[in-house]
């Protein structure tokens, strides 16, 4: 009897990816950088639709991580305000991009948390849409 793997070469990460995730707001954006699960995030904040600021902040972490210029960007953002025109933008610049919609994102509600960029921002790694969203979704993505 032959066996065969249930997943193709398709969904496993070949070399090194960095992962970006945004929290976009009126007046800024908050963009948490990463390279891999245990990896303490680069979070920036740029004002929003600075493009080239984007695009600065993206070499810029490609660099703190000692990646290559042609490294893998792979990103996530809320659907919201800023629609997809962002979403356009990053895939003709060569990052792959993933609009979340915000019923889709997994909340515990448990509990009764306070909402804060504080807050959030330690969440990083974990919701996408959420201080810039989700690296792990990223990653699972």
């Amino acid at each position: 009897m032959d066996t065969v793997a249930a997943r193709t070469g398709e969904y496993s990460v070949e070399g090194p990816v960095l992962y970006l995730a945004f929290e976009l707001g009126n007046k800024e954006w908050k963009l948490g950088f990463s390279v891999g699960f245990g990896q303490r995030p680069r979070v920036r904040t740029i004002s929003a639709r600075d493009l080239e600021g984007l695009q600065r902040e993206i070499e810029l972490a490609k660099r703190r991580f000692g990646l290559a210029d042609a490294t893998r960007v792979v990103s996530c953002y809320e659907a919201g305000r800023d629609g997809f025109w962002l979403h356009r933008y990053l895939v003709e610049a060569g990052v792959e991009n993933l609009v979340v919609d915000s019923s889709s994102i997994e909340v515990n509600r448990r509990f009764r948390r306070a909402k804060t960029d504080r807050i959030q921002s330690s969440w990083t790694n974990g919701g996408c849409g959420e201080a810039g969203g989700s690296a792990d979704a990223l990653r699972a993505w």
